[in-house]
């Protein structure tokens, strides 16, 4: 089945299974997905990933969700730039998230890195979602 939002079906793939307290999710891999996966665990919201063979040899990521003390430790998860709306931002429009209590994970010519990075580095670029 062909997926028009890739990274927009990782989460809400991440978003169900915390729906339903599953430990892990596996999703289809990608370069993208796998760099966004990179600073969620960096972050802290998940535990982490692994790459695995799926059913029909193709490659997949096991995603491993945290949650403290029954709760997910992800309480919002929103995907910002969709393939029919992208939105750019620059190091001074870059949103925050809560006051800064979330990230937004900002896809930089530096790389897929959050909102805080992007600032320190002095770059902006596509704002990708939001998590809280």
């Amino acid at each position: 089945m062909s997926v028009n939002d890739p990274l927009g079906d990782m989460l809400t793939r991440i978003r169900n299974a915390q729906m339903r307290g599953k430990s892990t999710v596996r999703t289809p891999a990608s370069k993208l997905r796998a760099w966004v996966l990179d600073v969620l665990a960096a972050e802290g919201y998940i535990r982490g990933y692994e790459k695995k063979e799926g059913t029909l040899g193709l490659p997949e990521l096991e995603i491993s969700l945290k949650y403290f003390e029954g709760t997910p430790v992800i309480r919002e998860l929103k995907r910002v730039s969709t393939p029919g709306r992208r939105v750019y931002a620059s190091v001074k429009e870059i949103p925050t998230v809560r006051q800064g209590l979330g990230i937004s994970i900002v896809s930089t010519p530096k790389g897929v890195m959050t909102d805080a990075a992007a600032r320190t580095a002095n770059v902006g670029g596509e704002v990708l979602c939001t998590v809280f």
